[in-house]
Formats: structure tokens, C-alpha cells, sequence
């Protein structure tokens, strides 16, 4: 396997278990009516990150299937993944 498929493999590993991670919080967000109040106000952040996270994956996924099958749009895919990964750390990075 190429290197930069088994990076592109990293990544979009890494955006399924971020994903699943942040589904399973908001289904626990859900499965509590009795604290909703108290975490009303970070469930729009949760959903934000959930959609981020839905973003990564797909265009991760995308990049890493175009590069495994030499689709000539897999360097269009890879620079989504890339817009997305740097959108993603410029929203989440502290500052």
C-alpha cells in the first residue's frame, strides 16, 4: 500500500471514530429528558461538531477510495479532505 494511502487511511479512521464518538454522545444528550436543561446549551456545539465530523469522514473516505482505485478525481478529493481537515482545526484549535 502506498504511504499516502495508509495516511489517508489514519485520517479517515480517526473521522469514524470521532463521528461515532460524538453520535453516541448526542444519543445520550437524547436518552436524558431529565437533564435537558442543564445541557441545553451545548447541544448546538454537539450537533455543530457531529456535522464536522460527518464532513471529515465523507471527504476522508472519499480521498482514501479514489487513491486505493487511481480515480482521477481522488487529488480533488484528497484537497476536500484537506479543506475539511484545516477548516476543522481552525474551528476547534484553541486560542
Amino acid at each position: 500500500m502506498r504511504p499516502l494511502a495508509v495516511l489517508l487511511g489514519v485520517v479517515m479512521g480517526s473521522g469514524v471514530a470521532l463521528f461515532g464518538g460524538l453520535v453516541m454522545t448526542l444519543l445520550v444528550f437524547l436518552l436524558l429528558p431529565e437533564f435537558h436543561d442543564r445541557l441545553a446549551g451545548e447541544f448546538a456545539p454537539l450537533l455543530q461538531a457531529v456535522a464536522w465530523a460527518a464532513l471529515l469522514t465523507g471527504a476522508a473516505a472519499a480521498a482514501f477510495l479514489g487513491e486505493i482505485r487511481v480515480r482521477k478525481w481522488r487529488r480533488a478529493a484528497q484537497l476536500a479532505m484537506l479543506i475539511v481537515l484545516l477548516g476543522v482545526g481552525w474551528r476547534y484549535w484553541p486560542s
